[in-house]
């Protein structure tokens, strides 16, 4: 999320790009003790947050109070997208879910068309933001095209298909 950010630095609207990089590291220290649940299988509003906010208090325990406090603020700016370097983080954040979506290896009933609508109202904020989204949503159209075109499911003989890492098929 931060190498987002930087790379995108120069066409970014003016604000506080210290703190967009520190709001980029707060957020995905929430996701570092039990990963990030995928967009497609999130099913209770509010879950996730709740639980990555608590493994980012789980982390912060040995650190001083003062800066528990502060990573704590920073995180709970980023969950209410209260300002326009919050905004900026959550619409990266779900740009950067959907680029996963469409280059990781999924499984072969993965539902690219759920990227159509994932996280549209946090990249609707900016036009960077709305362009970016017009070239990843054709991406996406491109796999739901292509995934509705094959007459054989990768994986509908019954064989496991090989895992992406490893040249045997086993992980």
């Amino acid at each position: 999320l931060c190498l987002l950010a930087m790379v995108l630095r120069d066409r970014l609207p003016p604000m506080d790009f210290e703190r967009v990089l520190q709001m980029c590291v707060v957020h995905d220290l929430g996701e570092a003790l039990h990963g990030d649940v995928p967009a497609v299988a999130q099913v209770a509003p509010g879950a996730k947050a709740a639980d990555e906010r608590a493994d980012l208090r789980t982390l912060m325990e040995p650190l001083p109070a003062h800066l528990q406090a502060q990573f704590l603020a920073l995180w709970d700016e980023y969950e209410a997208a209260a300002t326009p370097e919050a905004r900026t983080v959550k619409a990266l954040d779900k740009l950067e879910t959907i680029i996963q979506h469409n280059q990781g290896a999924n499984p072969p009933d993965f539902d690219y068309v759920f990227n159509l609508d994932y996280g549209r109202k946090h990249t609707a904020t900016e036009p960077l933001f709305a362009e970016l989204r017009a070239l990843v949503d054709a991406d996406t159209r491109d796999r739901a095209d292509a995934q509705a075109s094959r007459t054989i499911p990768p994986g509908a003989t019954g064989e496991a298909a090989p895992h992406p890492t490893s040249p045997q098929g086993t992980p």
